[in-house]
């Protein structure tokens, strides 16, 4: 026998519970991943993501999904929150579809859950979340410029109202889903190995400019200010003068190419022409006599004569267009028992959240990235509703994972998470 077959022999079997142990590791990641990717096409509803995260949580549910004591307050909010939204449909005579319509707002709440007590559990899946999410968005914003510039037959079904929508129904929904892996790309810019920073600038470039030809002002107003923040935290984060010159160069880098990229894309007629028009601060909609923003006034003045709400969706049977603003649709919709479970949980989840955004801990970038896009939507959430997005679901119950792990001491024993 040669010498490397007596070697072979001697070498020891892994165990077969390590094998199992990994092999589960590989499936969770895997899972997750994909659960994440799917949320970044919703042509149909239901989408694949909501069918496919049903399947998810039952089987992890029989496989042993725990619900921490840190976690259960972001679940009780959520319950009393869709509670408020059934004491509103009770206002009401002819339900239609609100059944459903609080269905599936119940669901939306239990995925955001689920993904707090997955993460706590597991952190190691918080780069396959954002892998996946960066995959989706790099692809769903590749299918918006294509189908913006109409580049092969049936193209336009990616656009909406001559916008790029993406895999999306909305132009609005499809800009801000592209918000956080944007973020998370940049900071990769500014902070990974530079084989990452380059590796990240042309998925960056690509997620900016579907994000600019979405024509949603909400989107570029998220996306900005997400960047000004993030570069804000991670100055005052990094003491040292080198990195901190790194990421004043790589801010300035990184707005220079998105700058260029969008001067190019403005050379075309069409484009530059629908820029001007949606790139003013207030649109005619916004402040007709019966615009946006005169709704929003005379939707608080009956949020103040029915505590116990008017019924979901009504306000948009009354007025024509829905609320576009998701205190006003909180307070119209779920009652002021879901206004209070919504407002509470946002403060909560800003002010736990911040607590801990500047300890050094392996998962501390995703956290910046997360909470950064988290305050943009609540911004974001006064001019238009944010009640059915499921990203933003994702990111509330990334945060509570992250806020879980610090209250449990993960960062004593949770291995490194970055990988660049």
């Amino acid at each position: 026998m040669s010498a490397l077959g007596h070697d072979r022999e001697n070498v020891p079997a892994l165990p077969r519970a390590a094998v199992n142990a990994r092999l589960f590791a590989l499936l969770r990641a895997g899972a997750v991943m994909l659960a994440v990717f799917l949320s970044g096409f919703v042509l149909r509803e239901p989408a694949p993501y909501e069918i496919y995260m049903v399947g998810l949580i039952a089987v992890w549910g029989l496989f042993g999904l725990r619900l921490s004591q840190n976690v259960m307050p972001l679940l009780v909010l959520l319950v009393i929150f869709n509670i408020g939204g059934f004491i509103s449909m009770s206002q009401l005579a002819d339900l239609g579809d609100i059944p459903l319509y609080l269905a599936v707002s119940l669901f939306l709440a239990f995925t955001s859950v689920f993904f707090a007590a997955i993460i706590e559990e597991h952190p190691q899946l918080l780069r396959h979340v954002f892998g996946g999410w960066v995959a989706a968005a790099s692809i769903t914003a590749l299918l918006g410029i294509l189908g913006y510039f109409n580049a092969f037959p049936g193209a336009e079904m990616f656009t909406r109202y001559g916008r790029a929508s993406g895999a999306f129904q909305d132009p609005n929904v499809f800009g801000p889903f592209l918000t956080l892996p944007g973020i998370y790309l940049l900071h990769t810019m500014m902070t990974g190995k530079l084989r990452s920073a380059i590796l990240s600038v042309p998925l960056f470039l690509l997620i900016t400019l579907g994000m600019f030809l979405s024509f949603s002002r909400g989107a570029w107003g998220l996306f900005l200010m997400s960047a000004i923040m993030l570069t804000l935290a991670l100055f005052i984060h990094n003491r040292r003068g080198p990195v901190r010159l790194r990421i004043i160069a790589m801010s300035i880098a990184a707005f220079t190419i998105a700058a260029v990229t969008l001067a190019i894309a403005l050379q075309i007629p069409a484009v530059a022409e629908l820029f001007m028009e949606r790139a003013q601060l207030v649109q005619e909609y916004d402040e007709a006599r019966l615009g946006r923003f005169a709704r929003h006034a005379i939707g608080f003045a009956m949020a103040v004569e029915h505590p116990l709400g008017i019924g979901p969706l009504e306000f948009g049977k009354m007025f024509g267009e829905d609320t576009h603003n998701i205190w006003l649709k909180a307070l119209l919709d779920y009652s002021w028992l879901g206004f209070a479970a919504y407002l509470t949980l946002m403060l909560w989840t800003i002010a736990a959240a911040f607590r801990i955004l500047f300890r050094a801990r392996p998962w501390q970038p995703y956290l910046v990235c997360a909470y950064v896009v988290f305050i943009g939507h609540i911004l974001l959430g006064t001019v238009i509703d944010t009640d059915h997005w499921r990203h933003f679901y994702l990111i509330l119950g990334l945060l509570w994972g992250m806020m879980a792990l610090e209250q449990r001491g993960g960062w004593r024993w949770t291995d490194k998470l970055i990988r660049r």
